[in-house]
């Protein structure tokens, strides 16, 4: 709840624009859910795919059996496992970028193939890499003949030198020992890539606003699928907004200071109170919690790691009802002139309808599949994603009409003077 977007989105109330919010940046690597209870998974650093082999039964009777707690994954002979991501993509195997090996476990999932009792979740397996690394470890000590014992148990030493913390975690959470059971993973949507456009000096189409890091949407779109988030705060910190903001500021240095009691400070400090105030006098039946947690169902369920036209058009037409549902029988505790937690958060959903929806609408106006957005109508034979360079090589950037209004799309095409586009492939 803490990590919104609060802040972008109020900027693109007031007339910023909201770029490319469909794409959705997925990990692969977090521990399956328990239940619908829960409502966040724990992410797993992907560094365990350096190592860990994906893999899931090859038959839906064995994998009914580990889910029914009747097997294990040791159960399962090497011939009866389907290293899924090692077949379809020799080149990178267990390597390939984040989405195609997410998209590829929840195909192997669909298809019945789950390994945990909910049926989302694939194995990622690190008893080869130990036995690997054990008889090198035994080589290089000058042991000859040690016994698969004894390699097991020099391999655990130096995995867990590499990832114990990780295996720690890991058994504490789930109550398995991931040295002598396959660890069981299930990707997660992490957050959309998209957010307010800016130009080439990071400032957005409101002159004066200047947008950096996370919030904008320069090193996101299609094109975010693993880089460092701090690596762009940074770049856009360190590199960037000192040449640009300074030169807007020198433009700027004769301009008066501003009038407190001016009528855009009075009109947006009252339509700030009376939102709050709306808010608090619902005096509802349900938390805010409880949207929330309906609210992520639905963009999980229709606007998740794929999507279709006919669950995104059910999914905005169930935001809407939610969110009318929200403002008729949301409880809010307390009072707005009080610390008030629940008030903040109230006001966060507020924010997660109106961003959930536009991500809904951007993804239906995209037909192709590219990135982090994959539309099930357009995959190639093989289920890769099949891109519309022709029609689709654009930046979606929406403008806020308010919420029972249709966005308006303003589209800034892609040029590319020194590179071809290419479509990926990891044969």
């Amino acid at each position: 709840m803490n990590c919104n977007v609060t802040a972008a989105w109020r900027a693109s109330r007031r007339g910023a624009y909201m770029a490319n919010p469909c794409f959705t940046q997925i990990h692969p690597t977090c521990i399956p859910q328990s239940g619908d209870y829960q409502s966040k998974l724990t992410l797993m650093s992907e560094s365990l795919r350096n190592d860990g082999r994906v893999w899931v039964p090859k038959s839906q009777e064995d994998a009914k059996a580990i889910r029914e707690g009747k097997k294990t994954g040791n159960d399962i002979k090497e011939e009866n496992r389907d290293y899924f991501l090692e077949r379809r993509y020799p080149a990178f195997g267990n390597l390939v970028p984040r989405d195609v090996a997410s998209r590829a476990a929840k195909v192997a999932c669909d298809e019945g193939l789950g390994v945990a009792p909910t049926g989302l979740a694939v194995f990622l397996d690190f008893q080869d890499a130990i036995m690997r690394y054990g008889k090198s470890k035994a080589h290089s000590m000058g042991l000859h003949n040690p016994g698969d014992s004894k390699i097991r148990e020099l391999g655990e030493q130096v995995v867990e030198e590499k990832y114990g913390n990780l295996f720690e975690m890991y058994e504490k959470i789930t109550g398995e020992n991931p040295y002598k059971l396959p660890m069981k993973i299930y990707p997660a949507v992490h957050y959309t890539m998209g957010g307010l456009w800016v130009d080439y000096n990071l400032e957005t189409n409101i002159p004066g606003l200047f947008a950096i890091g996370e919030c904008n949407f320069s090193d996101h779109g299609a094109n975010r699928l693993g880089a460092s988030a701090l690596m762009q705060g940074l770049a856009d910190g360190y590199f960037v907004l000192p040449y640009t903001i300074g030169q807007f500021l020198s433009q700027e240095i004769r301009t008066p200071k501003f009038d407190p009691d001016a009528k855009e400070f009075l009109d947006t400090e009252k339509d700030t109170r009376e939102r709050l105030e709306r808010m608090v006098n619902v005096k509802g039946n349900q938390s805010v919690e409880s949207f929330h947690r309906r609210l992520g169902k639905i963009m999980w369920d229709y606007c998740g790691m794929s999507r279709n036209a006919d669950g995104l058009k059910k999914a905005r037409k169930m935001i809407q009802e939610l969110r009318e549902e929200f403002y008729r029988d949301v409880f809010v505790p307390g009072a707005i002139n009080d610390y008030n937690p629940e008030l903040e958060k109230a006001q966060r959903v507020a924010d997660f309808f109106e961003l959930g929806e536009l991500m809904v609408v951007d993804a239906l106006d995209r037909n192709e599949s590219c990135g982090g957005h994959f539309r099930e109508e357009y995959q190639s034979e093989e289920g890769e994603a099949l891109r519309n360079d022709e029609d689709y090589a654009y930046v979606s950037a929406w403008e806020y009409k308010g919420w029972d209004e249709d966005p308006v799309l303003h589209k800034e095409e892609l040029v590319f003077e020194n590179v071809e586009l290419k479509t990926r492939s990891y044969k």
